[in-house]
């Protein structure tokens, strides 16, 4: 039997969404971003998409998967973006998954936008928790992930490879090829996945490029992959609301971040 995604509608409850998360290790959301907001956030990241090197002679044994378009520090290039962030639909999710293990909040771990064009490869399977090896797997929940569907998702066009239940795996398990599914959704959807949850980008064999964003989400007191203290800049810190401050990882974690604001 092949391996599939729960597939909720917006209206449905936050328990049944947490609980479909919970087992799968994976869910989608559908409806969740208008045409509008999706219109401005590419109009918004025109420019940089645009200017983003797409490189051709693809190796294959590089991480990232070359024909395609990829842009980071969304936060400061995209209104839409900061909005998003905050949206209840990631946020409910992240309260419920990762305040439990950071009691002081969580925060922004990666924003990039993807545009996955023809030809491209899939992806190596991997983990968002890959780099916090300090924990056996499966390790607890440090990062949720979630991609949001521009255009839409086929499984010919590179949506994004899963693993459903991997997130519960031990280390040595790996994946038989009925146990990878594509996160097929129509645009404006949201696919979730735990931090510990195997996937990657998937081939793109169609004539069509593929969009979405990754927004990621850690726990308070680690790391985040993507630094946002030299991806926003201060003019752009100024600007932020408190809570897009708090969620781009600007507050301290009880004695973690401090700074002293005399220094310009």
């Amino acid at each position: 039997m092949s391996a599939t995604i729960p597939t909720l509608s917006n209206k449905d409850s936050l328990e049944a969404k947490a609980s479909a998360l919970q087992q799968a290790g994976c869910m989608v959301i559908q409806d969740v971003a208008d045409t509008t907001q999706r219109n401005n956030l590419v109009a918004e990241l025109q420019t940089h998409m645009d200017n983003a090197k797409v490189r051709v002679d693809d190796d294959p044994d590089e991480f990232y998967p070359g024909l395609t378009q990829r842009v980071s520090g969304l936060v400061t290039r995209s209104e839409t973006v900061r909005a998003l962030m905050l949206h209840k639909e990631a946020t409910s999710m992240c309260d419920h998954f990762l305040l439990p293990n950071s009691e002081f909040g969580y925060q922004l771990h990666v924003s990039a936008a993807l545009n996955i064009g023809p030809g491209a490869r899939a992806q190596v399977l991997h983990r968002e928790e890959d780099s916090f090896t300090y924990f056996a797997e499966p390790r607890p929940n440090i990062i949720l992930a979630t991609m949001w569907a521009i255009s839409d998702f086929r499984a010919d066009n590179g949506a994004t490879l899963v693993v459903p239940g991997s997130h519960t795996w031990p280390a040595d398990r790996t994946p038989e090829p009925d146990e990878i599914t594509s996160a097929e959704m129509p645009a404006g959807s949201l696919f979730f996945w735990l931090g510990g949850t195997l996937h990657g980008g998937g081939a793109n064999t169609s004539s069509d490029w593929r969009y979405g964003v990754i927004l990621t989400y850690s726990l308070g007191w680690v790391r985040q992959e993507e630094n946002q203290y030299l991806n926003v800049p201060k003019h752009v810190l100024d600007t932020l609301t408190s809570e897009q401050k708090r969620i781009a990882g600007f507050d301290m974690y009880r004695a973690l971040g401090f700074y002293d604001p005399r220094i310009k």
